[in-house]
Order: structure tokens, then sequence, then C-alpha cells
């Protein structure tokens, strides 16, 4: 009869059971991950056909609201595949500290795109056609991408704090005591 310690000794490369817990939160992780890309797609699109009306259409450049919701999916995009791809094919490169860093990084993108295109927005005289319709799509599926992203920040930072990956800070000593310890305030002898 063997423990559960020898058995983990005798194969260490085994991969642990999961709970049903961790698999229901999984699942739901994995849902999240899904309908950032598939939302981060749809912003590209609409996005993409705002900057080109101007740019082919009105002939002037896009405005930078739209440019940084352009952007915001792009960076979407490519994140979802790192931090999808990343812990399965190529452990090396993936760190919790890393994952936290780019859901916060999205979540603050897409804040500040879809209300800077919403502010934009407010303030044109007129907004008509498909043109208009897809920038105000743009601002709520921008939105939806920053409430995801916001999620999704807080289960990698709930993984970062639980998991120690935080830097240990240095101990204290507590207000009474005095800067220098008792045996450095000694007095040489007198020779």
């Amino acid at each position: 009869m063997t423990t559960t310690s020898h058995r983990d000794a005798r194969f260490p490369n085994r991969v642990p059971k999961l709970s049903t817990t961790n698999m229901s939160s999984n699942i739901i992780f994995m849902a999240i991950r899904a309908a950032q890309l598939v939302f981060g797609i749809i912003l590209l699109g609409l996005t993409a056909y705002v900057a080109n009306w101007y740019n082919v259409d009105a002939l002037t450049s896009s405005p930078s609201q739209i440019n940084l919701l352009l952007f915001a999916s792009l960076y979407t995009i490519v994140s979802v595949l790192y931090l999808e791809l990343a812990p399965r094919f190529a452990p090396k490169f993936s760190h919790p500290m890393a994952a936290f860093g780019l859901t916060t990084s999205n979540a603050l993108f897409h804040f500040a795109g879809f209300i800077a295109l919403s502010v934009f927005m407010s303030k044109l005289l007129f907004c008509r056609g498909s043109v208009c319709g897809s920038a105000q799509a743009s601002v709520a599926f921008g939105a939806m991408e920053f409430l995801l992203w916001t999620a999704s920040a807080m289960f990698s930072g709930k993984e970062v704090v639980q998991g120690g990956f935080l830097p240990k800070l240095p101990k204290r000593a507590a207000k009474s005591q005095s800067p220098l310890r008792p045996s450095e305030m000694k007095e040489a002898p007198v020779a």
C-alpha cells in the first residue's frame, strides 16, 4: 500500500486531478478569455472601419480616440494569445506577475479608449450612417472589454497574492528601539 507522498515521489511529473470547484473556475476563466478574444476581434473590425472611413472618404487622419481603441483591440488579441499559449507551450516565459501586468494594462487601455471615444462622440455636431453606428458600437464593445479585463485582472491579482509572488519587504524594528543596537553603543575599552 502506497501513500500519496510515495505516489507523488514516484511520479513527479504527473498532473494532479482537478477538483470540481477548480474545474468550474477554469471553465469560467476560459469563457472570459474567449469573450475577450471575440470582442477584441469585433472591436478591431469596427475601429478599423471607422479609421478607414476617415483616411479614405473624409480625407483626414482618423482621430486619436479611434486609434487608441484600434491599438487596444490589437493588444487584446496578442495578450490573449500569450496568456493562453505561453503557460501551455512555453512555461518558462509565463509568470503570474506578467499575466497580472498584461490584464491590468488591457483594462486600462480599454477604459481610456472607450471613455475618450465616448467624449469625442458627444462633441460631434452630427452623427449618422454606418460609420457613426460603428463608432458607437466601438464604445460599447470597449466598455465590455474593460469589464472583462477588470474581472480577469482580479483573478490574476488573487493568484499573485495567494501564490506568494509578491516581493518580501524587510521587517522594521519597533519604534521604541533606538536606531543603533545596544552592542554598537558600547565604548571601546581604555588601554
